[in-house]
């Protein structure tokens, strides 16, 4: 078991890609104290937002790798793949699922004042816009670059 941890530890790839999703969800936090004019953690902890946290993990383990194997490489081409999935799913389906529990909290929110049902809201923050990933996409590519031995 130390074995383990002690590689995990040592895997600058892994941390890298750690430290530039740390970092996003930090600037989650950050942009909210700024445009909202509060401190709310569970920005931090939560999804969507700016930058997609999604986005700058999966560019950053990409580039990281790239760095390190080549651009041509096999462990590349995997890691761009997975790259591509993840900032698809964080700006396509997860969106269009936040878009849906928008209007489905806003039917509930009509029928609860009818008298109808007492339910509880849907979570709508799920999803990206894609200047989030993109923006999430350009963070991560840049903490690759600069956490790479040269």
């Amino acid at each position: 078991m130390k074995e383990i941890f002690g590689q995990l530890i040592q895997n600058r790839i892994l941390i890298t890609t750690i430290c530039a999703w740390l970092i996003a969800q930090g600037l989650k936090v950050l942009l909210g104290l700024i445009v909202e004019k509060k401190l709310d953690f569970r920005w931090f902890i939560g999804t969507g937002g700016m930058p997609s946290s999604h986005a700058a993990g999966a560019a950053c383990l990409a580039t990281a790798i790239g760095l390190e194997y080549g651009f041509d490489s096999v462990h590349f081409a995997l890691a761009a793949s997975f790259a591509i999935v993840v900032m698809f799913d964080a700006q396509g389906v997860r969106r269009a699922t936040g878009r849906q529990a928008r209007i489905l909290n806003k039917i509930t929110e009509d029928i609860y004042w009818q008298g109808r049902i007492d339910e509880t809201r849907l979570r709508e923050f799920i999803g990206h816009t894609p200047i989030e990933v993109i923006a999430g996409f350009l963070l991560g590519i840049i903490i690759a670059l600069l956490a790479h031995p040269r």
